[in-house]
């Protein structure tokens, strides 16, 4: 079975740095074997279509990209909280929220952006639950916000 950080390599992907918080709050803190991360979204600067409702401007396939840019920016949080992405044991739960127009109904088909690349990084150890719910706005106009919640080996 191949390192997590073979396969982001495999895929062409270089992880960035994480981000920072820009509130009264930190980015994720570690409870016995669990580890919480806040909302996440891109890392550095935006691209088009990181900022922008989707529905109303950004595209399905558009929204799922930038759901994948949030993963990115995930496993970078991810890779500073415990050091080795081996040490991820599983995804638990996935909160994805979608900066979605008020008739736009296709949520999970963006969130896939996400739970896709977990799974090309992780496979198994990936699956996890997952919401994907549409919001009338998100802080910055950020087309995705993911929310994570996963086991690790302590």
């Amino acid at each position: 079975m191949l390192h997590p950080e073979e396969r982001l390599k495999n895929l062409g992907i270089e992880l960035p740095a994480p981000v920072d918080p820009i509130g009264s709050y930190i980015t994720h803190v570690q409870v016995g074997n669990l580890l919480y991360l806040s909302g996440h979204s891109f890392c550095g600067k935006p691209t088009p279509i990181d900022v922008g409702k989707v529905g109303e401007g950004l595209t399905v396939e558009q929204g799922y990209e930038a759901a994948r840019n949030a993963g990115i920016c995930v496993l970078a949080t991810i890779k500073r909280a415990l050091g080795d992405l081996s040490r991820v044991k599983r995804f638990v739960r996935v909160l994805g929220m979608v900066n979605a127009a008020p008739e736009f109904a296709d949520h999970p088909k963006v969130i896939n952006g996400f739970s896709d690349l977990i799974l090309a990084v992780f496979e198994e150890k990936g699956k996890h639950v997952r919401s994907a719910v549409g919001m009338g706005s998100l802080p910055g106009g950020i087309a995705v916000e993911i929310e994570v919640t996963l086991e690790v080996e302590v």
